[in-house]
């Protein structure tokens, strides 16, 4: 009876390539998805250290930013793996043992690619529906965390919004955070604008905490009346002040005094921003008049900025189905210990890919270009990069586009690092042996 061949082995070979891909994607991921939110965890006890805030909305805020984070580091780190697993098969012979059963570079490459298409429909779920809700709650949990809870203490050289249209800083304080030694105050009311320097200041908390008392000693105090009346015209919540001009006096004793809430005021509706809506909302709000649009910070979004966000969204999930036709060639260029030469490769083309669909976006936004063209052409440029390099290397497996480029990288750095080595050995001396 005539042997045949298992049909498992292709399944086996399947499980083989994602088992090797599966731990260099895991071990990429947590590293770059850790160091991304290690430097916004430094800068949120920065902020909310000298803000005075809830140290406690530290790990709600972290929570919240991990889907903008997973959105940077998943084809950064999809992309990785598949690179040193298919460049570790290939120093090992192990790729071309899979040639030479009949394997071919596409069916080597089929489970990757099926990875990818996996990995596409979860950011488009990440980008869709995830980020828009994460990324309004991380600024919700942060407007609350910086605004509330204030017990009138100023950390030195830090500024603080004590009340609505009242700041306050001070170079020195003491450790109760009261007594305040150069300080600067300003305060806007009814568009009139007043800033106060003084040698010294304290600050205190009177009515049960519901008014905040600044006694300053020895300042000036400037008063700026607002635009309108500098021109002449009334000012319509200050009708007096079409009369005033900007007036400097110099003070020795002074109090201030304002409302206080402790409480943080509310903070506003979700869909201020396009990257706060949802693709479904961003698919309506292109659709509908500009008079049906809800309002962001500047009044109704234009469509244009709408499309521009909905068509970026859309070409970032579907480029990492294309990863692995670029980090195939790559890796079978990179055997032989030029890893590094492969790598710097592989950045420079996936930076001038997520720079182009930035610039896109950003023309479209403005309107420079109508936002198919400006966002789709560096997609399709990137689609005919990936599937002409990975048609290469099927044709010429060992030798693909990418492997004599890399070979320059890589003397070139190996000349970079010659140099650097003899600079650092020292000069023999006269009485060396």
């Amino acid at each position: 009876m005539a042997w045949r061949r298992p049909r498992f082995l292709p399944r086996l070979i399947d499980r083989y390539l994602l088992a090797e891909a599966a731990r260099p994607l895991a071990v990429s991921l947590g590293v770059v998805l850790t160091a991304l939110l290690l430097e916004r965890l430094l800068r949120l006890f920065n902020l909310l250290a000298h803000s005075s805030g809830a140290l406690e909305s530290v790990v709600e805020l972290l929570l919240n930013l991990i889907p903008h984070y997973l959105g940077l580091a998943l084809p950064a780190a999809f992309f990785i793996s598949i690179f040193f697993v298919i460049a570790r098969l290939s120093e090992e012979s192990e790729l071309e043992a899979m040639l030479s059963a009949g394997l071919s570079i596409a069916r080597i490459a089929a489970p990757l690619l099926w990875v990818g298409v996996v990995l596409s429909l979860f950011s488009m779920a990440l980008f869709g529906f995830m980020q828009p809700y994460s990324r309004y709650a991380y600024r919700a949990v942060l407007h609350a965390a910086v605004n509330a809870g204030w017990d009138a203490r100023v950390e030195p050289s830090s500024f603080v919004k004590a009340a609505k249209g009242f700041t306050v800083t001070a170079d020195r304080a003491d450790d109760s955070g009261t007594y305040l030694e150069g300080v600067f105050a300003q305060r806007i009311v009814d568009g009139i604008e007043e800033v106060f320097t003084a040698e010294s200041g304290r600050l205190a908390l009177v009515d049960g905490g519901q008014r905040l008392v600044l006694r300053l000693k020895n300042g000036q105090h400037w008063r700026q009346p607002p635009a309108a009346a500098l021109a002449g015209v009334a000012h319509p919540q200050a009708p007096r002040a079409a009369a005033e001009r900007p007036s400097l006096v110099q003070f020795t004793d002074l109090t201030l005094n304002t409302d206080f809430n402790p409480d943080a005021p509310p903070y506003r509706t979700r869909g201020d921003s396009e990257r706060e809506l949802t693709m479904i909302e961003l698919w309506q709000a292109m659709h509908q008049p500009a008079a049906e649009r809800k309002p962001g910070a500047a009044g109704p979004m234009p469509r244009r900025r709408l499309a521009a966000e909905f068509h970026t969204r859309i070409v970032r999930a579907l480029s990492l189905p294309l990863l692995p036709l670029l980090a195939i060639p790559l890796g079978m260029a990179a055997k032989r210990g030029r890893r590094g030469s492969g790598l710097v490769m592989a950045a420079v083309i996936l930076v001038l890919y997520h720079h182009g669909i930035q610039l896109g976006q950003s023309l479209a936004t403005t309107g420079r270009l109508p936002p198919v063209p400006a966002v789709w052409v560096p997609f399709t440029l990137f689609t005919i990069l990936c599937l002409w390099l990975f048609r290469s290397s099927q044709a010429r497996p060992g030798q693909n586009s990418f492997t004599w480029l890399v070979e320059r990288i890589e003397l070139g750095l190996m000349a970079i690092r010659g140099l650097f080595r003899r600079r650092r050995t020292p000069a023999a001396g006269p009485g060396a042996q």
